[in-house]
């Protein structure tokens, strides 16, 4: 009898010692958590939604002061404004206007040119007869120079306005509109990013800074929990990690719950890691596990993030 009662304490003794921690891969319960940081050193003006509140994408989270940036952006439509003008103006050409008074000059520059012609022929005629003297003549020879390039300067500029502007300067006008253009649209995506918006459905978890404080440029605003159903984040132990692979079925484990949730392995890590101290026994503290994330069943929707969570890893 004495011999029975031993075995039996014996076995007790083993299976109390046996490393069942070693069958399950520790871990807790997560939500992919989105961070919203400050673009601009801005003043927060508006917190429309309170924390704890749940959110569709497109929700507004928070407003920043937006005047100085919309300085800047009435500033950058202004400059594309003027060079859509400058561009405006090389493609139409001179104003109809100016080309008339280019013309006008030309005519009066001819008839300057031909009544200077006479009267140099008047002189040279006087001088060979010896009525006048030879610098009268010479004069009247450089006011026929003078006229006639008078006239050369007249169709020059008519030629230059009727012609139109140089394919060259239209090109860097173009050049010049499309780089104010891509800035309009840089300080319209800046003044927008002042708003922050919701990019996932979710619960918005925190709020750092409260209405009218001055956040610094990258400073966190808001941080959204994104998954509706949380998914297990645990470390499995190298022995494992051969049949602990994606699409495998397991079951989840969460303190508090008795029964445990249907889970499917999502994403097992290439390489090995130290883990948490919380995540293995005092003896296999020092060993290297792979990190996998479980995704569990809608049933697990209203659990908290945080918890305590264990995937099986020994054959059901």
């Amino acid at each position: 009898m004495k011999r029975i009662l031993l075995s039996t304490l014996l076995f007790t003794m083993l299976v109390a010692c046996s490393p069942i921690e070693k069958q399950k891969a520790l871990g807790t319960l997560e939500r992919d958590r989105v961070t919203f940081s400050a673009t601009a050193n801005e003043i927060i003006r508006q917190l429309p939604v309170k924390e704890g509140s749940l959110v569709k994408q497109g929700d507004v989270l928070v407003r920043l002061d937006t005047k100085n940036q919309m300085a800047v952006l009435a500033h950058a439509i202004a400059e594309q404004a003027k060079a859509d003008a400058y561009l405006l103006k090389l493609t139409n050409g001179e104003r109809p206007e100016d080309i008339a008074a280019a013309q006008a000059r030309v005519v009066r520059s001819q008839a300057q040119l031909t009544e200077a012609q006479k009267n140099y022929r008047r002189k040279a005629e006087l001088v060979r007869k010896k009525l006048i003297s030879q610098s009268d003549k010479d004069t009247a020879l450089a006011a026929r120079d003078s006229a006639r390039a008078e006239l050369d300067s007249a169709n020059e500029e008519f030629s230059k306005l009727t012609a139109g502007s140089r394919l060259e300067d239209i090109e860097q006008a173009r050049a010049a509109l499309a780089a104010v253009q891509a800035d309009v649209v840089l300080q319209q995506q800046k003044l927008d990013e002042l708003t922050i918006v919701a990019t996932r459905d979710g619960v918005l978890d925190n709020l750092p800074y409260n209405l009218g404080e001055r956040v610094p440029v990258n400073g966190i605003v808001a941080v959204v929990q994104a998954s509706q159903i949380p998914y297990a984040r645990v470390y499995v132990p190298a022995d494992y990690r051969v049949t602990f692979v994606p699409g495998k079925k397991v079951h989840v484990f969460v303190d508090g719950v008795e029964q445990p949730y249907d889970g499917t392995v999502r994403w097992v890590a290439t390489e090995p890691s130290f883990t948490p101290y919380y995540a293995l026994t005092e003896e296999e503290r020092s060993r290297l596990m792979y990190l996998a994330e479980v995704d569990l069943s809608d049933n697990a929707v209203e659990l908290p993030s945080g918890l305590s969570a264990q995937v099986a890893l020994g054959e059901e």
